[in-house]
């Protein structure tokens, strides 16, 4: 398993090794005592969902204390995968990292309480496995809207497939923060 840090303090990238011959294909997808040094995280719920190419979801997050650290990784297909910090005293506040990850690369992304994360599915079909550090809370969900001007985030298309709350997201500069 290979560590990456980023441009972004917290922000971890996760390249598995993967084992393969005739047969196909074999990979630690999580594994806590390896992870354990660099993510202090307990997991307690895994979501999954499928997405359909030019689907753009987020920029979700949840609020204190229902805040939601995730583990990102893409089963089939790929995503461009954005997380924005949103942590005030974070000499990175308002930054945001993007990186594919696929079903072919097999990459992670861990993203850390205090960021606004969201994701375009690049193909049909695609399916993103997440683990999650506290459990979903309705009344805790917020959102960021995916275009917003001060975020400056290329996601590489102009109209993409979204939820009616993704329209209707808050801008950056006038969101309640609560990180």
């Amino acid at each position: 398993m290979i560590i990456e840090t980023t441009a972004i303090k917290d922000l971890i990238l996760i390249s598995p090794n993967i084992f393969k011959d005739k047969r196909g294909y074999f990979f630690e997808s999580y594994n806590q005592k390896k992870l354990e040094k660099v993510i202090k995280t307990k997991f307690v719920q895994d979501n999954e969902s499928l997405s359909q190419k030019d689907v753009l979801r987020g920029l979700h997050f949840q609020k204190p204390p229902f805040a939601q650290a995730k583990l990102i990784r893409v089963i089939s297909g790929s995503i461009l995968d954005v997380a924005v910090d949103l942590r005030v005293n974070s000499s990175t506040y308002g930054q945001h990292f993007k990186h594919v990850l696929s079903g072919e690369n097999k990459k992670q992304l861990y993203i850390p309480i205090g960021f606004a994360h969201g994701f375009l599915c690049l193909d049909n079909n695609t399916i993103i496995n997440y683990k999650c550090s506290d459990y979903y809370q309705a009344e805790s969900e917020s959102s960021i809207l995916w275009n917003d001007n001060d975020l400056k985030i290329d996601w590489g298309i102009k109209k993409p497939i979204l939820a009616e709350k993704d329209q209707i997201a808050e801008n950056f500069i006038t969101f309640e923060n609560p990180f």
